[in-house]
């Protein structure tokens, strides 16, 4: 346990009270560490979120089997209660439990609060332990800056003098994943405004990993055509504007060395070229197609790369989310690979797979159930965070916004879609990130909790249906403030003829908030025959027939901002033989079986080599039984493409903003 977590989790002691209330205005009882650490002393923390739906957990799961000598769902409960008010919640609350108070004022004193307090979660570890070394006097607002710059994020604004010092700190962020805050760029920004450094856009860069990306993409276009590359057209078009362009000096050895585990990693996209000149340095063709097996040795030591940085059992969630980005863009290559040369990578990356679904099944039993508890502000961590996300969005000031949920949408299926769009809009941009499925990853299940912003138990009666879907999704947006004629729902879209319908909906002043299922990737899965790297033909072939760019342009064109995700992805999976119990299992999938009770989930026949893992979320009597590794309920041998269960493929999905700014070129 981190000195960090140990500091607050010594503030709870189990046997001193079952039911707790911790005033907690900066939400540091839902920090990964500190959550694990309380679950693992026994507490559970439920945030205070609504008085009836907190006390029907409250009565049902925790106060009626201690009031009958049992320990129920923990030992003991915490209030988590985001703010300092106790007038808030009900007088028998405050009666009967232990009160306790924690806040980074409090933590922090000597620093200021109002910087402090818009650091991420995942930097308090670090500036307590900087804090307690380095902090021996009262900071103010501009020291307490570059406290945090210095300590924190290993910068200092001082220092950049020279544009290749300047974009080594950049790249450094955005490759370990921690790109500054804002209110820290535009201090760095505030600082270089009068060096020669000013004219970037510098707290952009610092910012935004998604601007970042594209700027770096750009640039590097424009450094090999002045090698004497000859690119295949797409990529030169992007010179036109050399007055406005950014130099990046690729050339430094601290530049260069971030900039080829970029390309290797696939954050950076390979262009293909027609021309190379004899005397092209050895290190610039990392970020070149220049002959036919540049590709296959590109997604060979990805793989190589990946596999020797896998997640470790303890790591953090944003770890698994990494992960899961470089796999999907691996299989993306390797899927663009032709047959031939596939065929002599197709071990190295099942191998990989298979690591990676074996390392994420022993996290997952540990750490999945502090997930549904993690908070949201800055991007939803599970699905059913999605809709909260979307609200605090609107609120921020995105009037009117699409949620647009491809079913059965992998990673690397997206990365496919991602570099479609790309080729044929001259300036969409994504800002790209991902979150967890519901276990089990069925549509039901994971898609029904997608829209209604509810754990599965709190929509047990729907769960083997999405008839649901719609009323869930009404209600979500009519408790946060919209009537019901501002809220759309449309499912089964497809193909561009459907769009005109939807566009009659869309276009209404009244409209504020859609939500919209494609449900073109399930029904390819479901019928796919020749593996995912068929399907991938089979969504190039889609994605030909412009559907999604029209459906983008057109909610871009009336003013929404578009968010992408999916309600859970899919996997190559073998059969490991039927299951041939008639009705006794509640809910049927590939790679699942669910039953509502221990017995009936143990007359699983001793062969069929599978394991069981619930009650994180869901009813406490729906048991599910999932396929080992990427094992199927069908007959032994069969190769298709499932879902269901608990590989990274498919737990691990997309969630974009989408960004198309140039509809007239998008017809």
């Amino acid at each position: 346990m981190s000195e960090w977590a140990d500091r607050i989790l010594r503030e709870f002691t189990a046997d001193l009270s079952r039911f707790w209330i911790a005033l907690d205005p900066d939400g540091l009882l839902l920090e990964e560490r500190v959550l694990h650490g309380l679950r693992e002393r026994g507490f559970e923390v439920l945030p205070f979120e609504d008085s009836v739906s907190f006390r029907a957990d409250y009565e049902e799961r925790f106060r009626a089997a201690w009031d009958a000598g049992e320990d129920g769902s923990a030992k003991a409960l915490v209030l988590q209660l985001r703010g300092t008010d106790l007038n808030s919640l009900p007088w028998d609350y405050i009666r009967s439990a232990r009160q306790v108070s924690l806040g980074l004022a409090d933590l922090f004193p000597k620093l200021n609060y109002g910087v402090v307090r818009r650091i991420e979660a995942e930097h308090h570890e670090a500036l307590f332990q900087s804090y307690q070394k380095h902090t021996t006097q009262l900071l103010g607002e501009g020291a307490t800056k570059d406290f945090i710059l210095t300590h924190i994020f290993r910068l200092s604004p001082y220092l950049l003098n020279r544009p290749e010092d300047f974009w080594r700190e950049v790249l450094r962020l955005h490759y370990r994943g921690t790109g500054l805050p804002e209110h820290l760029a535009k201090h760095v920004a505030a600082v270089l405004r009068e060096s020669p450094l000013g004219t970037l856009p510098i707290a952009e860069l610092l910012t935004s990993k998604a601007f970042m990306v594209r700027v770096i993409q750009d640039a590097w276009s424009r450094f090999v055509v002045r090698y004497g590359v000859e690119t295949d057209g797409r990529d030169g078009d992007r010179t036109a504007d050399e007055n406005n362009a950014l130099i990046v000096p690729f050339d430094h050895p601290d530049v260069r060395v971030i900039i080829d585990t970029m390309f290797l990693e696939g954050v950076l996209q390979p262009i293909a070229v027609r021309v190379r000149p004899a005397d092209l340095p050895d290190w610039i063709r990392v970020g070149l197609i220049d002959d036919p097996q540049a590709l296959s040795r590109l997604v060979s030591e990805g793989a190589t790369r990946i596999a020797a940085d896998m997640p470790l059992i303890d790591a953090p969630y944003r770890d698994w989310v990494e992960a899961a980005r470089r796999l999907a863009e691996l299989i993306y290559r390797f899927n663009e690979l032709k047959a031939a040369d596939a065929a002599g990578l197709q071990e190295q990356v099942r191998t990989l797979q298979l690591n990676a679904d074996a390392r994420l099944k022993e996290w997952v039993f540990r750490h999945f159930t502090d997930l549904p508890s993690l908070p949201v502000a800055k991007a939803p961590v599970m699905v059913h965070h999605v809709p909260r996300y979307l609200a605090m969005r609107r609120s921020s000031g995105e009037d009117r916004i699409a949620l647009v949920v491809f079913d059965g949408l992998a990673l690397d299926q997206w990365v496919q879609i991602r570099e479609d769009l790309a080729a044929r809009v001259s300036e969409f941009s994504v800002d790209e990130g991902a979150c967890f499925a519901w276990l089990p990853t069925l549509t039901s299940i994971s898609r029904q909790a997608l829209f209604s912003g509810l754990k599965p138990r709190e929509f047990q009666s729907s769960m083997g249906t999405t008839a649901q879907e719609p009323s869930l999704w009404s209600k979500f947006w009519q408790e946060n403030g919209l009537r019901k004629p501002e809220v759309t729902y449309q499912k089964a879209l497809k193909r561009s003829e459907q769009l005109a319908a939807l566009e009659e909906t869309l276009s209404r002043p009244t409209t504020k908030v859609a939500g919209i299922v494609v449900d073109m990737i399930d029904e390819i899965v479901h019928g796919a025959v020749l593996g995912k790297r068929g399907i991938a033909g089979q969504i190039r072939d889609w994605c030909e027939t412009g559907f999604i760019e029209k459906l983008f342009t057109m909610l871009s064109q009336h003013g929404y901002h578009i968010y992408l995700t999916a309600d859970h992805g899919n996997v190559d999976a073998e059969g490991i033989g039927r299951l041939s119990q008639g009705v006794v299992s509640e809910l049927k999938g590939e790679r699942v079986r669910a039953y509502r009770s221990e017995d009936l989930a143990s007359s699983v026949p001793p062969e069929i080599d599978a394991f069981q893992f619930g009650k994180t979320g869901l009813p406490s009597d729906f048991l599910p039984l999932y396929a080992e590794g990427r094992g199927a309920f069908v007959p032994a041998g069969h190769q298709i493409v499932a879902h269901g269960g608990m590989s990274v493929e498919e737990l691990i999905v997309p969630f974009v903003k989408i960004r198309m700014k140039k509809e007239e070129n998008a017809t």
